[in-house]
Parts: C-alpha cells; structure tokens; sequence
C-alpha cells in the first residue's frame, strides 16, 4: 500500500474556495470514516488576506503566496479554483511538474488547454480531476469516464448554465421580462455582476467542449462551437413557444456525424413532453443518447459552493486513492482523434419566427412565394395579436437546412411590409 495519509493544498479562498474550506469542516470525519485512509487539508493560499481570515483555519494553513502549495514537498493534492485560464493553468502545469495530483472546477481553463494539461499528467504518472467543471454537484464526468465507455453517443444536450435556466423559468412563471429576470437572479446571487458569460452562452460552450471531448473521443475545439446567447428572447417568445407546446431553454449541443462534431450553444424550443422541458430555476441536466443505453440524463444543481464542494472533494477522494494505492498514470482519456466540424449552416433544423407586419394585402403571398423560392415549408401560422397598426404573425417551419432558411428569412426581410428584427429560435429536433 502507498500512502496512509494525505495531505492537500487548496489555491484559491473565493466563493467556491469557502465552500470547499466549509465542507472539510462540516464532514471531515464523514469523508475519512468512508475510506481506508486519511485525507487532510493541510494549506489555503490566496492573494487577498480578508477571504483567508474568513474561512476559520488556524494561521499556519493559509498563505497568500501559491507557490507555498504549489511547491511544498509535503502536499500531494493540489485543488486549484482561482478560475480564468491564466494563472490557473500556469498554476496546473507547476503542481504536475512538482508530482501532485490535481483537482480543478476551472471550465474555462479544462475547454481551453484541457487537453495539453492532462497529457503532461499522463506523462509525469498522475492524474487531472476535473468533476467539478462541468455540472457542478452532478455527478458527470467520472460516468461520461467509466460507465460510457463501452458505448457509443451520438449526441448530448445539456441545460448546463443555472443563470439562463432561472431566467426562462421565472419568464415564464412570473410573466417577467429577460432583463426583469435577471435582476432577480442577481439579487438572488444566481447570476454575476457581469453576466455575459452566462447569457451570450460562453460558459455552456465551455461545458460543451469538455463533454464533447470526453462521450465523442475527438478533439472539440471552442472556437468551432457555434455560440447563441439569449438576449434575443422575449416574453412573447416564451408565450408563444407555450401555447404550442414548447419552453425555451438555452441549450448545449453536440453530435457525432459522419462529417465531423457538431457543437453549438443557443436557446431552442423544447418539447413539454422531453425530460429537459421540466429541468427548472438553476438546476442543470445533461441528456444522453447512445447506441446502446439508448437515452440518459443526469440532473441536479450545477453550481453553488457547497455542491461543486461535494464535486471537488469526490476528486481529491480518487485522487488520494490512486496515493494510497499505488497506481501510476491514472488518465483514462485517450489522445483524442483530430476530427472535422460541420458548421451550422449545414445542419437541418425547425425554426420558430416572429415578426410584425402591415396589414395589407399581398403581403402573405410574398412571404409564401420567400419561403417556397428556398423550399422552406410552413407547419404553423398564427395571427392573433396587434401591435398598434401592426399585425403579429408566429410562423414554425417544417424541418430546413439552416442556409436554405436563412436564404429565404434575407428575401422576407426585404419586403417592405416585413419590419425588421424578427425573433428567431430553433426548434430541438
């Protein structure tokens, strides 16, 4: 057997961080009394003197300095959760060049240099646990890992962004607007300051990158997910898609085709009837489909201190297992095949649109003659509200390559009748 106790360094004392502190405190005995070894916290680092102060340890387990983790001999297991890609993954790399293990909720940092950091710890005989990354308490990545392994996905969708699931939720339940949504998620600290990561769809297509990397084995890059905030839906949008039997959710979307990966992030009309229709507020599910398990979801909150404290401690767990055991060069992930991307042009969707119009004859002809020229057909018109001496018209396509769609949606646009800015959402398929 290898080592009986070990010990753990935590870079970074902010809101996950705290969690992280208050979790050990809380359930310290739990955690050692379900292993055959022990795990400490022996040192906290982080920049800003206050945040240490706050988490209640003894003076000599904090520091401001991160070189005190990262280079003590006597630390194992190095937890990193400062965020952002750099110094995070300059902080990485030193741990693993110093024979730590490494655990991170970093999603950011894992979408973006994921890939180079985990084959430096295959090639120094450790491991990069990154649990916590994608669905914060829900546990995700060690089953895409193990438990899929032997199966074969063709495509995940994920509700993998609390703030924009809260924001539709309370849309719809509370008649608010986006805006009025999102103060309210602030206010309840669902939402940052600074939202845009969450509500122009970054932080889903980082989460994507992740997943996609791991069910598809091929080598997603983030700079070919094609990324769709939500700014763009409004409340009619949401009464609307309910009134026909949608919600709208922001969803993360990859595929496994014959051409290369399709990744794209962007709000889509689900079906009432669909498992992720009734995912809702800040909690988070990824649904799986696969050739053999046929369909899978994973559900639960997908952030918080105290749940992604669960994730990260689960991690260092499997990490002072591979300690305690001896095991040598624990990274399961594959190098991954490179692999083309099919852009999202190419890809066949139904698409919800709405738009207002003058109220004049012909007007309905030049529309159906925009859409037929493009072989765009109609499943759904609906005329019923007025917006002064505009008519508000709701149109849902039959299934169309996007291009051809977007070919048409230019023609309608020029029609003078037509004003601009229609809403456009597709439909999950």
């Amino acid at each position: 057997m290898g080592k009986k106790r070990v010990k753990v360094g935590l870079v970074g004392a902010g809101t996950i961080g705290k969690g992280v502190v208050d979790l050990y405190k809380r359930n310290s005995v739990l955690i050692n009394n379900k292993i055959d070894f022990e795990v400490t916290l022996e040192k906290v680092a982080d920049r800003d003197q206050d945040r240490l102060q706050a988490l209640g340890l003894e003076d000599k387990k904090l520091t401001t300095d991160a070189g005190d983790v990262l280079d003590d001999p006597e630390i194992d297991v190095v937890i990193e959760l400062i965020g952002g890609i750099e110094p995070a993954r300059g902080f990485i790399a030193r741990a693993l060049e110093n024979g730590k293990y490494v655990v991170t909720a970093n999603k950011d940092m894992m979408a973006r240099h994921g890939l180079e950091l985990i084959a430096l710890a295959r090639q120094k005989n450790l491991n990069l646990f990154y649990e916590a990354s994608v669905g914060g308490g829900i546990p995700l990545i060690r089953p895409l890992k193990h438990n899929l392994v032997a199966d074969r996905v063709s495509r995940v969708l994920g509700i993998v962004n609390g703030t924009t699931n809260y924001i539709f939720t309370h849309m719809a339940q509370d008649d608010l607007s986006l805006e009025e949504a999102l103060s309210e998620a602030q206010r309840l600290g669902f939402a940052e300051a600074d939202p845009t990561n969450d509500v122009e769809g970054l932080d889903a297509a980082y989460k994507l990158v992740i997943m996609a990397n791991l069910v598809f084995g091929k080598k997603a890059e983030f700079d070919r997910v094609y990324i769709e905030g939500i700014r763009g839906v409004t409340y009619e949008d949401i009464a609307y898609a309910r009134e026909i039997g949608y919600t709208i959710k922001l969803l993360a979307i990859g595929e496994d085709l014959p051409e290369g990966l399709a990744l794209r992030v962007h709000p889509a009309l689900v079906p009432l009837e669909h498992p992720l229709a009734s995912v809702r507020n800040e909690l988070n599910a990824v649904f799986i489909e696969s050739e053999a398990s046929r369909e899978l979801m994973f559900y639960g909150p997908g952030a918080g201190p105290m749940p992604t404290a669960a994730a990260v401690w689960s991690d260092v767990v499997e990490a002072a297992r591979c300690l305690h055991f001896n095991v040598a060069n624990g990274v399961v992930e594959k190098e991954l095949e490179e692999t083309g991307f099919v852009p999202v042009e190419a890809l066949e969707y139904r698409f919800y649109l709405r738009f207002l119009v003058e109220d004049r004859a012909g007007v309905f002809a030049s529309l159906a003659n925009a859409f037929a020229d493009e072989g765009v057909s109609l499943d759904m018109i609906i005329q019923k509200r007025r917006v002064g001496d505009l008519a508000e018209v709701v149109l849902v396509t039959h299934e169309v390559k996007e291009e051809a769609f977007r070919r048409a949606l230019g023609k309608i646009t020029d029609i003078s009748a037509i004003k601009p800015n229609p809403s456009i959402i597709r439909l999950l398929n």
